[in-house]
């Protein structure tokens, strides 16, 4: 849904997703966006870049009434052709009869800029022998 709203290019439509209590800490502002008014206007400028946002990678968790999704996701900003890839987590609750985004995180993936971070070792699973 958020998505969709994005394609819209309308800043009212992806602030109307955005819970009345929402959290939005975007990419591209220092400046947590903690009302209606803070949330559209920080789509006010993201939209003009006509973004189209893919889902990489995502881990979602639901609960009662709530559901988070966390992962990768890039943009293609349609006004330039850049790819931007970011990390993300968002919180949805269930509000007026719809979904609604509580909680919004995103940030740019940190080893383009700090280099490699080391890897964690994978540990191997070992598959129990039927007899």
């Amino acid at each position: 849904l958020w998505n969709s709203a994005l394609a819209t290019e309308d800043p009212d439509a992806v602030a109307k997703r955005y819970a009345s209590k929402a959290v939005l800490l975007p990419t591209v502002s220092d400046v947590p966006r903690t009302d209606y008014d803070l949330i559209r206007d920080y789509f006010v400028g993201f939209l003009k870049k006509k973004p189209q946002g893919e889902i990489l990678e995502s881990n979602v968790t639901i609960g009662h009434n709530w559901c988070q999704d966390a992962g990768i996701y890039e943009f293609t900003m349609g006004a330039s052709g850049d790819k931007v890839t970011g990390r993300y987590s968002f919180v949805y609750v269930w509000e007026d009869g719809q979904w609604k985004i509580s909680h919004h995180h995103s940030s740019v993936m940190p080893e383009a800029f700090l280099g490699p971070a080391p890897k964690p070792a994978v540990k191997k699973v070992e598959k129990p022998v039927l007899a």
